[in-house]
């Protein structure tokens, strides 16, 4: 039989690059070697693209010293990568799948999605419309709200607004909110840029903050309650499937950057107990989210849950952390399936994108 050649890309110019890249080593160490012939490409900071030839490189750095490019070609004839070597020769390898397992920027927004599409090598993850909607926080927001469905209370701002008229924001900011607020780059991932604000001065520092990373910020009200997740699994012809709860335990004031990633304190639980029937709505309304931004393969959706049992939509993340601590593989570990199960779920499912009713490929040519 022959082996199913799988392109495992990550880094990225994202500011989540290092995350990426842990994801991809705990990827890559499940992933059926048997099964799969593995071509490893890993993108720089500056955006370029290297082969990499083992997992010891992707988790020391070293495929950062590649001399060999390895980039996607759109040509949808060719569904392939081409590597490039120093001498200048190329040779094109062809690609079953893609396994984009890059956050945030140019990974999580529909860009790469978009490549793949062009290129007709069908993909792990959710498509265009779906990635770009979900990252962006404001426009999922507005989705969320023709839907009915709880959420925090927000302002949006623009950056340029902040250049001509500072105080003119922080007045209609606080006309709004009591602090502590909350404030956030509408397209960012892993809390970056993410402060709250307990002050005018605060707030001034947050938006200068959040305005590095987006030119679209928000303005949130601060909840009070438990901070919860939920994966979910499916779409296209497949049904959708979510898993049980997990809490956050956030060793930090709120669940940032550095609480997520280098803070041992934090801890994620799953199946905790929340205020009434919190568990058995979340996984209804996680599905609910992810079907109305046309998800595929893979979200993780994210609530805060009042102690009066009111459940508060916070974001939805479509393509979350694979880490050894992130949530989205613990949730389905916590429901009998191994993080190698997972990976090979994910890969079959983004194989079968073009193989569904409505698709370019499912299409027969008059």
């Amino acid at each position: 039989m022959n082996r199913i050649t799988a392109a495992v890309i990550f880094g990225g110019q994202s500011s989540e690059h290092e995350v990426s890249c842990m994801s991809a080593a705990n990827i890559i160490e499940q992933i059926d070697k048997e099964a799969y012939d593995l071509l490893l490409i890993g993108i720089t900071k500056e955006g370029r693209w290297l082969k990499v030839d083992s997992l010891e490189e992707v988790k020391s750095g070293a495929w950062k010293e590649s001399q060999t490019e390895a980039v996607i070609s759109p040509d949808a004839c060719r569904q392939c990568v081409m590597e490039i070597a120093p001498d200048g020769q190329v040779t094109f390898r062809h690609v079953d799948v893609a396994f984009p397992t890059l956050h945030g920027r140019y990974g999580e927004d529909g860009t790469i999605q978009g490549l793949f599409e062009l290129a007709r090598i069908p993909y792990v993850g959710c498509g265009v419309l779906a990635s770009a909607v979900s990252m962006d926080k404001l426009y999922t927001k507005i989705l969320a709200d023709r839907l009915g469905i709880a959420q925090a209370a927000y302002e949006p701002v623009m950056a340029e607004e902040l250049k001509e008229g500072m105080s003119t924001v922080l007045d209609r900011v606080e006309a709004r909110f009591s602090y502590p607020v909350f404030v956030k780059p509408s397209n960012a991932g892993s809390s970056r840029g993410v402060s709250r604000a307990d002050s005018r001065e605060d707030l001034e520092h947050a938006l200068h903050v959040a305005a590095a990373e987006d030119r679209k910020i928000l303005v949130e009200e601060m909840i009070y309650g438990h901070e919860v997740e939920c994966a979910v699994f499916g779409g296209g012809g497949e049904p959708v499937r979510a898993s049980g709860v997990g809490e956050i335990l956030a060793a930090a004031e709120f669940y940032d950057y550095d609480a997520k990633y280098h803070n041992a304190e934090s801890k994620t639980v799953t199946d905790p107990k929340l205020p009434g029937d919190a568990s058995e709505r979340i996984p209804q309304m996680a599905k609910a989210i992810f079907q109305a931004v046309d998800g595929y393969g893979l979200a993780r959706v994210d609530f805060f849950v009042e102690e009066s049992g009111q459940v508060i939509f916070n974001e939805i993340n479509t393509l979350p952390g694979f880490t050894a601590i992130s949530m989205y593989p613990q949730l389905w570990e916590a429901r009998g399936i191994s993080k190698k199960e997972l990976v090979d779920m994910l890969i079959r499912h983004g194989m079968n994108r073009y193989h569904r009713p409505g698709s370019p490929e499912g299409k027969k040519e008059e």
